[in-house]
């Protein structure tokens, strides 16, 4: 049965076909006293079925008319609603092909959360050199950013990423047990693309935002030898937590940089 969205006045009918990806269940509500706005409330849709994997990574998504179709609104309500998953990262338009999911596995993708940049100028591909992958207990800390029990079973991974030949950076990763069930340092290494396009392809995990801590320390000895400096040496500690749809913590990133070469790279809007 069709359910009404009253919007500035006009009775916005959305209701799915039959065939239609969207459960009756999911159609959008009507307006209440928290209101918001009916592309937002398209936004939303189509965020829950890319959640549900009705579109891979770096799989088009239907055009805008047919989207317009399916939800009984204008093609310019579904348009600003891509507008903004694709200014959130979650769709790329390209022109004269169409609207996809995004993906890390994509060049412009793969560093949106890396933003180490060379002081020279060139390409900051990295190498990446595993240390170690282990499954163990959640120490208490790692578990509260999580949002697990202190002792769950977690994945922890340390590695180097190194710009021609040189480390730059030391990564301790902290990811949920559960959700990477087979993650082991062979199948990390016979990967070869980049680490979340493996999350996303292998696991079903996408990694849609991240929020990050940055500090200043100095490199105890351990950490000195594998990056190649002098004890003591300056470090930027960089922790980030990055979550996946619904605001759920799938990773706990916990990197020390040496900006000898390089320089952290942030954009304000």
């Amino acid at each position: 049965m069709a359910q009404s969205v009253l919007q500035s006045g006009v009775m916005a009918s959305i209701a799915p076909p039959p065939n239609s990806l969207v459960p009756a269940a999911d159609a959008v509500e009507p307006a209440g006293p928290a209101f918001s706005p009916l592309y937002r409330q398209i936004k939303g849709l189509i965020t829950r079925e890319l959640q549900a994997g009705a579109w891979k990574p770096g799989e088009s998504i239907p055009s805008e008319l047919d989207l317009a179709a399916r939800f009984k609104v204008s093609q310019g309500t579904v348009r600003k609603a891509i507008d903004e998953l694709a200014a959130d990262n979650l769709l790329v338009r390209r022109q004269g092909k169409g609207t996809f999911v995004a993906t890390h596995a994509e060049q412009q993708i793969q560093y949106r959360f890396l933003r180490l940049m060379p002081d020279d100028g060139g390409a900051r591909d990295m190498e990446r050199r595993l240390l170690d992958c282990r499954r163990t207990r959640a120490p208490s800390d790692v578990a509260r950013m999580l949002e697990c029990k202190s002792g769950d079973a977690v994945v922890q991974l340390r590695r180097l990423l190194l710009a021609a030949t040189r480390p730059v950076v030391l990564d301790e990763i902290w990811l949920p047990g559960h959700l990477f069930k087979g993650l082991t340092a062979e199948r990390l290494a016979d990967y070869k693309g980049p680490m979340y396009g493996m999350f996303e392809t292998e696991f079903g995990v996408r990694m849609i935002r991240a929020e990050e801590k940055i500090r200043a320390l100095a490199a105890d000895r351990p950490t000195a030898e594998l990056l190649g400096l002098a004890p003591g040496a300056p470090l930027l500690s960089v922790e980030r937590l990055s979550f996946t749809y619904g605001d759920k913590p799938v990773e706990l990133r916990r990197g020390l940089y040496d900006t000898t070469r390089h320089f952290y790279r942030n954009e304000l809007n």
